[in-house]
């Protein structure tokens, strides 16, 4: 299963966000480190589409895809060098498929922050500069042993000293890895070397229930640095969970809001691993599947059983819409819109498929 880390300064809200996300009680305090060791939590993907599909199908249940959580001790500046948990917090981003960084904006004097004074872009940051700066101790002994293996003029060992400078420079400018432009022969020779700053992250805003009346406005400067950002008030997340279904939607509408903004963080981190969904529909059971974008169709059906693949002749494949328009597979066969498609065919977002096997 795919990993997101969830980090960020002491104090600003991770653990109560994870909390909500997961519906789990991992310890909360009003002071720095209050998270040691890693919480883990599985967090269903919200998707009306799997619904609408079950419902057509009359399906005896419906399966959604997930994606696990991580609630990371809180970073200290001079991570780096070991400062605070620093090692036990970089050693547990690097276990993460990606990051989502929670940034405080919330104004509350009785809840500490750590360097004094509420500064989101001070804090992001601090962050940036603790990441960049483990990678490019990490890099610089790479990027040694490399210049030395280049010397004996090897075309792989060449290209491999050439990217792990490129990292090296780009880190010790201050910019994250995951800016270096790097061919993709370059990228494949330096694919075991696990940098901090190549993953993809995102930025959660955590608001207080005045801001998320208006996010965009309080976001406008720091979002042209640091992005994407999702605005959420963690506070109100906290209270949504404990409340009915009917209560959620009027504490919501107290606040203009329309949904959870949780939904929003979840979809955000799902797309932030370039993943898209899949569906299999019947009446036992209708399920979403995971795969990276650019996935064949062979290779989702390997996500269904490994025989799948190996067996694979054709997949009958129909968009989740167009499925839902017509009514039924019966009503879409006849009308020519379920297709063929071979091993190679590219998976598209929401597509529907019945896997044709030899098995």
């Amino acid at each position: 299963m795919l990993r997101i880390g969830i980090v960020g300064l002491p104090n600003i809200g991770k653990s109560t966000l994870f909390n909500a996300l997961t519906r789990q009680r991992a310890p909360v305090a009003n002071f720095p480190f209050t998270t040691v060791d890693p919480n883990v939590g599985v967090v269903t993907v919200p998707d009306d589409r799997l619904e609408k599909l079950a419902a057509l199908s009359q399906s005896e249940r419906g399966v959604p895809t997930t994606v696990e959580f991580v609630d990371i001790a809180g970073l200290a500046k001079g991570a780096h060098a070991g400062e605070g948990l620093g090692n036990q917090f970089l050693a547990h981003i690097r276990e993460a498929d990606a990051i989502a960084e929670v940034v405080r904006f919330f104004p509350d004097p009785d809840v500490i922050h750590v360097a004094g004074k509420v500064n989101p872009a001070g804090d992001a940051e601090t962050i940036e500069t603790e990441l960049a700066l483990a990678d490019l101790q990490t890099v610089e002994k790479m990027a040694e042993h490399a210049a030395r293996d280049a010397k004996n003029g090897e075309a792989a060992a060449v290209r491999r000293a050439e990217a792990l400078t490129k990292l090296r420079n780009a880190l010790a400018d201050g910019q994250p890895a995951r800016t270096t432009h790097l061919s993709p022969q370059e990228a494949e020779s330096v694919r075991d070397v696990q940098l901090l700053t190549r993953k993809p992250m995102l930025y959660v805003a955590n608001l207080d229930e005045n801001q998320i009346r208006a996010p965009d406005e309080i976001l406008r400067e720091f979002a042209q640095r640091f992005h994407p950002v999702i605005p959420l008030s963690v506070k109100i997340e906290q209270e949504l969970i404990e409340l009915p279904p009917d209560d959620r939607h009027a504490l919501l509408a107290e606040y203009g809001l329309d949904h959870s903004g949780l939904e929003d963080f979840i979809r955000a981190a799902y797309e932030l691993l370039d993943l898209i969904t899949f569906f299999t529909t019947g009446p036992k059971e209708t399920r979403a599947w995971t795969v990276t974008k650019g996935a064949t169709a062979s290779e989702a059906a390997g996500k269904i059983h490994s025989d799948f693949q190996r067996g694979f002749i054709r997949a009958e494949t129909i968009s989740w819409k167009t499925l839902i328009d017509t009514g039924s597979y019966t009503t879409a066969r006849e009308l020519g819109l379920v297709r063929d498609e071979g091993k190679e065919y590219v998976v598209q977002d929401g597509d529907v498929f019945i896997f044709k096997t030899n098995v």
